[in-house]
Protein backbone atom coordinates (compact mmCIF):
# COMPACT_ATOMS: atom_id res chain seq x y z
CA UNK A 1 0.00 0.00 0.00
CA UNK A 2 1.35 3.40 -0.97
CA UNK A 3 0.48 6.16 1.47
CA UNK A 4 0.23 9.85 0.74
CA UNK A 5 0.88 10.82 4.36
CA UNK A 6 2.60 8.76 7.05
CA UNK A 7 2.46 10.14 10.59
CA UNK A 8 5.08 8.67 12.93
CA UNK A 9 5.29 9.40 16.64
CA UNK A 10 6.71 8.02 19.86
CA UNK A 11 3.48 7.15 21.67
CA UNK A 12 -0.10 6.21 20.90
CA UNK A 13 -2.10 9.48 21.30
CA UNK A 14 0.78 11.78 20.16
CA UNK A 15 -0.71 11.86 16.67
CA UNK A 16 -4.29 12.45 17.78
CA UNK A 17 -3.33 15.32 20.09
CA UNK A 18 -1.11 17.15 17.61
CA UNK A 19 -2.10 16.40 14.01
CA UNK A 20 -5.28 14.33 14.17
CA UNK A 21 -7.38 17.00 12.48
CA UNK A 22 -4.99 17.25 9.56
CA UNK A 23 -4.99 13.49 9.04
CA UNK A 24 -8.78 13.42 9.18
CA UNK A 25 -9.02 16.11 6.47
CA UNK A 26 -6.70 14.26 4.11
CA UNK A 27 -8.43 10.92 4.73
CA UNK A 28 -11.79 12.54 4.02
CA UNK A 29 -10.39 13.84 0.74
CA UNK A 30 -9.70 10.27 -0.33
CA UNK A 31 -5.96 10.27 0.27
CA UNK A 32 -4.28 7.29 1.90
CA UNK A 33 -3.05 8.13 5.38
CA UNK A 34 -1.20 5.90 7.84
CA UNK A 35 0.25 5.96 11.34
CA UNK A 36 3.24 4.28 12.94
CA UNK A 37 3.59 4.42 16.72
CA UNK A 38 7.20 3.86 17.74
CA UNK A 39 6.24 2.36 21.14
CA UNK A 40 3.15 1.05 22.91
CA UNK A 41 3.43 3.67 25.64
CA UNK A 42 4.08 0.89 28.12
CA UNK A 43 5.79 3.14 30.67
CA UNK A 44 2.73 5.36 31.03
CA UNK A 45 1.56 5.70 34.64
CA UNK A 46 -2.04 5.01 33.68
CA UNK A 47 -3.43 2.14 31.67
CA UNK A 48 -1.39 -0.64 30.07
CA UNK A 49 0.19 -1.45 26.73
CA UNK A 50 -2.75 -3.73 25.89
CA UNK A 51 -5.25 -1.02 26.78
CA UNK A 52 -3.43 1.53 24.65
CA UNK A 53 -3.35 -0.89 21.72
CA UNK A 54 -7.15 -1.03 21.86
CA UNK A 55 -7.46 2.74 22.25
CA UNK A 56 -5.11 3.38 19.32
CA UNK A 57 -7.11 1.04 17.08
CA UNK A 58 -10.37 2.78 18.02
CA UNK A 59 -8.88 6.23 17.37
CA UNK A 60 -7.51 5.13 13.99
CA UNK A 61 -10.97 3.98 12.96
CA UNK A 62 -12.48 7.35 13.88
CA UNK A 63 -9.77 9.22 11.95
CA UNK A 64 -10.26 7.05 8.86
CA UNK A 65 -6.60 6.11 8.44
CA UNK A 66 -5.76 3.23 6.11
CA UNK A 67 -3.17 1.55 8.32
CA UNK A 68 -1.79 1.83 11.85
CA UNK A 69 1.31 -0.12 12.84
CA UNK A 70 3.57 -0.29 15.87
CA UNK A 71 7.34 -0.42 15.54
CA UNK A 72 7.78 -2.15 18.90
CA UNK A 73 10.51 0.13 20.23
CA UNK A 74 11.11 0.47 23.97
CA UNK A 75 9.11 3.27 25.54
CA UNK A 76 11.44 5.70 27.29
CA UNK A 77 14.60 3.91 26.19
CA UNK A 78 14.55 3.73 22.39
CA UNK A 79 17.60 5.36 20.82
CA UNK A 80 18.29 7.17 17.58
CA UNK A 81 20.65 4.45 16.43
CA UNK A 82 21.23 2.30 13.36
CA UNK A 83 18.92 -0.49 14.53
CA UNK A 84 15.92 1.79 14.93
CA UNK A 85 16.75 3.86 11.86
CA UNK A 86 16.77 0.70 9.76
CA UNK A 87 13.49 -0.39 11.31
CA UNK A 88 11.85 2.88 10.25
CA UNK A 89 13.53 2.84 6.84
CA UNK A 90 11.76 -0.45 6.14
CA UNK A 91 8.39 1.10 6.96
CA UNK A 92 9.12 4.22 4.91
CA UNK A 93 10.20 2.20 1.88
CA UNK A 94 7.21 -0.10 2.22
CA UNK A 95 4.60 2.66 2.43
CA UNK A 96 6.46 5.22 0.23
CA UNK A 97 4.79 8.34 1.68
CA UNK A 98 5.07 11.70 -0.03
CA UNK A 99 4.78 13.44 3.34
CA UNK A 100 5.92 12.34 6.80
CA UNK A 101 4.68 14.01 9.97
CA UNK A 102 6.98 13.52 12.95
CA UNK A 103 7.30 14.34 16.63
CA UNK A 104 8.50 17.75 17.74
CA UNK A 105 12.29 18.11 17.73
CA UNK A 106 12.35 19.26 21.35
CA UNK A 107 9.62 18.84 23.94
CA UNK A 108 8.71 18.20 27.56
CA UNK A 109 8.83 14.41 27.10
CA UNK A 110 12.34 13.26 26.09
CA UNK A 111 10.86 10.60 23.77
CA UNK A 112 9.28 13.31 21.61
CA UNK A 113 12.48 15.15 20.72
CA UNK A 114 14.45 11.94 20.33
CA UNK A 115 11.67 10.46 18.21
CA UNK A 116 11.47 13.57 16.03
CA UNK A 117 15.17 13.37 15.19
CA UNK A 118 15.06 9.59 14.69
CA UNK A 119 12.17 9.92 12.24
CA UNK A 120 13.80 12.78 10.31
CA UNK A 121 17.10 10.90 10.07
CA UNK A 122 15.37 7.72 8.90
CA UNK A 123 13.51 9.66 6.20
CA UNK A 124 16.83 10.93 4.83
CA UNK A 125 18.65 7.59 5.02
CA UNK A 126 15.69 5.85 3.38
CA UNK A 127 16.67 7.61 0.16
CA UNK A 128 20.19 6.16 0.09
CA UNK A 129 20.40 3.22 -2.30
CA UNK A 130 23.42 1.70 -0.60
CA UNK A 131 21.45 1.09 2.58
CA UNK A 132 19.89 -2.27 1.78
CA UNK A 133 16.69 -3.47 3.43
CA UNK A 134 14.13 -6.20 2.89
CA UNK A 135 10.40 -6.48 3.52
CA UNK A 136 8.99 -10.00 3.77
CA UNK A 137 12.08 -11.40 2.05
CA UNK A 138 12.05 -8.96 -0.87
CA UNK A 139 14.66 -6.28 -1.43
CA UNK A 140 13.29 -2.76 -1.07
CA UNK A 141 13.92 0.20 -3.33
CA UNK A 142 15.18 3.47 -1.87
CA UNK A 143 12.49 6.04 -1.11
CA UNK A 144 12.71 9.50 0.41
CA UNK A 145 9.57 11.47 1.38
CA UNK A 146 9.31 14.87 -0.26
CA UNK A 147 8.60 16.63 3.04
CA UNK A 148 9.02 16.03 6.76
CA UNK A 149 6.82 18.19 8.98
CA UNK A 150 7.13 18.33 12.77
CA UNK A 151 4.01 18.61 14.91
CA UNK A 152 3.36 20.98 17.79
CA UNK A 153 3.30 19.15 21.10
CA UNK A 154 3.64 20.41 24.67
CA UNK A 155 6.05 23.27 23.96
CA UNK A 156 5.09 26.01 21.55
CA UNK A 157 7.21 26.68 18.47
CA UNK A 158 6.53 29.32 15.86
CA UNK A 159 4.82 27.33 13.10
CA UNK A 160 6.05 27.31 9.52
CA UNK A 161 2.40 26.92 8.49
CA UNK A 162 -1.01 26.25 10.04
CA UNK A 163 -3.64 23.85 8.67
CA UNK A 164 -7.30 24.83 8.99
CA UNK A 165 -8.97 21.93 10.82
CA UNK A 166 -12.25 23.66 11.67
CA UNK A 167 -14.39 21.04 9.93
CA UNK A 168 -12.38 18.16 11.47
CA UNK A 169 -12.00 19.46 15.01
CA UNK A 170 -14.89 17.58 16.64
CA UNK A 171 -13.76 14.33 15.01
CA UNK A 172 -10.21 14.99 16.25
CA UNK A 173 -11.48 15.41 19.82
CA UNK A 174 -13.54 12.21 19.48
CA UNK A 175 -10.36 10.35 18.50
CA UNK A 176 -8.46 11.83 21.45
CA UNK A 177 -11.18 10.73 23.85
CA UNK A 178 -10.65 7.12 22.78
CA UNK A 179 -7.68 7.18 25.16
CA UNK A 180 -9.87 6.93 28.24
CA UNK A 181 -7.04 5.45 30.29
CA UNK A 182 -4.81 8.47 29.74
CA UNK A 183 -6.99 11.55 30.25
CA UNK A 184 -9.15 12.91 33.03
CA UNK A 185 -11.72 10.47 34.34
CA UNK A 186 -13.38 11.24 37.68
CA UNK A 187 -14.24 7.56 38.07
CA UNK A 188 -10.65 6.37 37.65
CA UNK A 189 -8.72 5.23 40.68
CA UNK A 190 -5.35 5.62 38.95
CA UNK A 191 -2.87 8.39 39.81
CA UNK A 192 -3.46 11.83 38.30
CA UNK A 193 -0.72 12.63 35.78
CA UNK A 194 0.20 15.73 33.80
CA UNK A 195 -2.11 14.78 30.92
CA UNK A 196 -4.85 13.40 33.19
CA UNK A 197 -5.58 16.72 34.88
CA UNK A 198 -9.05 18.12 34.32
CA UNK A 199 -7.80 21.06 32.24
CA UNK A 200 -5.35 19.26 29.94
CA UNK A 201 -7.73 18.68 27.03
CA UNK A 202 -9.00 22.23 27.41
CA UNK A 203 -5.44 23.34 26.66
CA UNK A 204 -5.58 21.41 23.37
CA UNK A 205 -8.81 23.20 22.49
CA UNK A 206 -7.30 26.60 23.36
CA UNK A 207 -4.14 25.87 21.35
CA UNK A 208 -6.00 24.85 18.21
CA UNK A 209 -8.32 27.83 18.66
CA UNK A 210 -5.35 30.22 18.82
CA UNK A 211 -3.78 28.63 15.74
CA UNK A 212 -7.10 29.00 13.94
CA UNK A 213 -7.35 32.65 14.98
CA UNK A 214 -3.99 33.35 13.36
CA UNK A 215 -5.25 32.19 9.96
CA UNK A 216 -8.80 33.49 10.26
CA UNK A 217 -10.48 30.16 10.98
CA UNK A 218 -12.01 28.56 14.04
CA UNK A 219 -9.37 25.88 14.64
CA UNK A 220 -5.94 25.07 13.26
CA UNK A 221 -2.95 22.77 13.75
CA UNK A 222 0.56 24.19 13.57
CA UNK A 223 3.57 22.52 11.97
CA UNK A 224 7.18 23.51 11.50
CA UNK A 225 9.99 22.23 9.32
CA UNK A 226 13.76 22.56 9.15
CA UNK A 227 13.99 23.41 5.47
CA UNK A 228 12.21 26.12 3.48
CA UNK A 229 8.95 25.09 1.81
CA UNK A 230 8.35 26.05 -1.81
CA UNK A 231 5.05 27.06 -3.41
CA UNK A 232 3.96 27.05 -7.04
CA UNK A 233 2.50 30.57 -6.90
CA UNK A 234 1.23 33.16 -4.42
CA UNK A 235 -2.32 31.84 -4.66
CA UNK A 236 -1.18 28.61 -3.00
CA UNK A 237 -1.26 30.44 0.34
CA UNK A 238 -4.78 31.79 0.01
CA UNK A 239 -7.59 30.57 2.26
CA UNK A 240 -11.28 31.37 1.74
CA UNK A 241 -12.35 34.43 3.69
CA UNK A 242 -14.78 33.93 6.57
CA UNK A 243 -18.23 35.44 5.97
Amino acid sequence: MKLHILAIAAHPDDIELSCGGTLIKHARAGQTVGIIDLTRGELGTRGSAATRDQEAAAAAKIMGVSVRANAGMADGFFANNEENQRKLIKYIRHYRPEIVIANALNDRHPDHGRGGKLIADACFYSGLKKIETEWEGKKQDAWRPKRVYHMQQDRHYEPTFIVDISDAFEQKMEAIRCYKSQFHDPASGEPVTYIATEGFLNNIIYRESLFGKRIGTQYGEGFYMENTPGISDLDSLLLPELP
